[in-house]
């Protein structure tokens, strides 16, 4: 990076950041913290409004921006993939302005990057989920997303994929929303503290109905960070089963998120699962047919044995 470029970087980095140290930007840089205090200068000299705050770093006067900047193909690309994103997974809001941004973005790019970038995104594709299922998401999303900003709690029925200990698969929830995060396999997860489990706990949006918001607010713990934020590993039971080794391909392919260890042997390939509760797996494993063999616990083999009793009265 030469100099020309490092100022303009140093500029963006504070439109951005708002107010950044020398150190702060040496790092992001990767330069010195003596040649940002000299770059500091060269922008002051050049007319741009660097503000100097003793103690706690610089920062840009209130109003000032940058002009229009050009954007390389790759750039581009980036940029449009990342709004088409958006565009597909949020609610609409989001998915409005996504629109108005991906537009905005097509026209300053140049003609010749122009029909690059065309050609390109052509050959990518960000593939979805089923569209009723997706409509749902968005529009609690929309919910959830408004709720965070108005600091206020929501109450929604909850259906989840397993029935709890005391068989109920169906419960009304208030909670506290802190945060969504976005995982490839469950799709949308709402983070919030739950009045009724009296800790943090995930909903997958898609599971969510009859979701309303109340008048009662909340507000986050201090200490609460979604970036930083990992959830208590309640998983417990471990669960084994030994698949034919034709499939072995194939089952690290679906690459399951209770997975735990594998490994290829004479018998088979064996896989081992770690859950909360062995029943999580029960569609998974059936679903495989006679290419696997669970071997413990021996509780779930009993599971697995009912369920295969019941699909035979039903043929």
């Amino acid at each position: 990076m030469n100099k020309t470029e490092r100022l303009l970087a140093i500029v963006m980095e504070l439109q951005r950041s708002k107010l950044l140290t020398a150190d702060e930007l040496a790092e992001t840089l990767g330069v010195s913290a003596r040649t940002i205090y000299r770059d500091m200068q060269a922008l002051s000299e050049a007319g741009v409004p660097v503000i100097g705050e003793t103690g706690s770093g610089y920062s840009l006067m209130e109003g000032y921006f940058l002009p229009p900047i050009s954007f390389s193909v790759e750039e581009a690309v980036s940029l449009l993939l990342g709004a088409e994103f958006i565009e597909k997974r949020f609610d609409p809001a989001f998915r409005h302005s996504a629109r108005s941004s991906r537009r905005k973005i097509e026209a300053i790019l140049s003609g010749p990057i122009r029909q690059e970038t065309n050609r390109i995104q052509g050959s990518i594709r960000l593939l979805q989920k089923d569209e009723t299922v997706t409509m749902t998401e968005k529009v609690n999303l929309g919910i959830i997303r408004e709720a965070m900003l108005e600091s206020k709690k929501i109450r929604f029925t909850y259906h989840k994929r397993v029935a709890e200990s005391d068989g109920n698969r169906v419960t009304a929830r208030t909670v506290s929303p802190f945060g969504l995060a976005h995982d490839e396999q469950n799709g949308w997860l709402l983070l919030a503290f739950c009045d009724l489990r009296e800790d943090i706990r995930h909903f997958r949006v898609s599971r969510i109905s009859d979701l309303t918001v109340t008048q009662d607010t909340f507000q986050a713990p201090d200490n609460f960070n979604l970036q930083s934020y990992r959830p208590k590993d309640t998983r417990s039971i471990w669960v084994r089963a030994i698949f034919n080794p034709e499939i072995t391909d194939k089952v690290e392919e679906a690459n399951h998120y209770y997975m735990e260890a594998a490994e290829s042997k004479e018998d088979g390939y064996h896989v081992a699962f770690r859950v909360r509760q062995p029943e999580e797996l029960l569609s998974w494993i059936l679903g495989w047919g006679a290419d696997v063999v669970v071997t413990e616990p021996e509780s779930f083999k009993n599971r697995v044995r009912e369920e295969i009793e019941k699909m035979k009265e039903r043929y």
